[in-house]
C-alpha cells in the first residue's frame, strides 16, 4: 500500500470508441472497441459516457477488461429502444462504475453492442498514474 494517495498523472479524458458490429458473446469474442489503454504504470477510469446519434432498440452494451490474451466480462448496461427527433433526445447514459476501476499497466478497457448500430464511448475521468 503507498504511504501517500496516488493520483493520476497523465489525463486521458476524452479519449473515445465507437462500436456498431452485433456481438452477443459474453466471454471476450468477436469484434470489441477499445475505450482505454491503460498506461506503463496503470491507469483510473470513474466514468463513461455511452451514447447512439441515432435510432436504436432494446439491446445492451458489454464492458470487458483485456489483461495479456484474457479478456473477461466486467458489466452489462441495458439500452432503451430510443428514436431521436426534435423533442426526443438520443439514448445516452452516464455509466459510473460501483467503484473507480484501476487497471494494470497496459489493460485494456473495451466494450461490445449486443445490436448492430452505432454507439459511442467516452472515457471521461480518466488517466494513467
Amino acid at each position: 500500500m503507498a504511504a501517500t494517495s496516488q493520483y493520476v498523472s497523465v489525463v486521458k479524458n476524452g479519449t473515445l470508441a465507437q462500436a456498431t458490429v452485433a456481438n452477443t458473446g459474453r466471454d471476450g469474442t468477436g469484434t470489441l472497441a477499445t475505450i482505454h489503454t491503460a498506461g506503463a504504470t496503470g491507469a483510473r477510469v470513474d466514468a463513461i459516457i455511452f451514447n447512439a446519434p441515432g435510432t436504436v432498440t432494446a439491446g445492451m452494451l458489454r464492458l470487458f477488461i483485456t489483461i495479456g490474451s484474457d479478456t473477461r466480462l466486467l458489466d452489462e448496461v441495458p439500452v432503451v429502444a430510443t428514436t431521436p427527433s426534435a423533442t426526443v433526445m438520443a439514448w445516452r447514459i452516464n455509466y459510473i462504475p460501483p467503484v473507480p476501476m484501476v487497471l494494470e499497466a497496459g489493460a485494456l478497457l473495451k466494450f461490445s453492442t449486443n445490436n448492430a448500430e452505432t454507439f459511442n464511448a467516452v472515457a471521461i475521468f480518466a488517466g494513467d498514474f
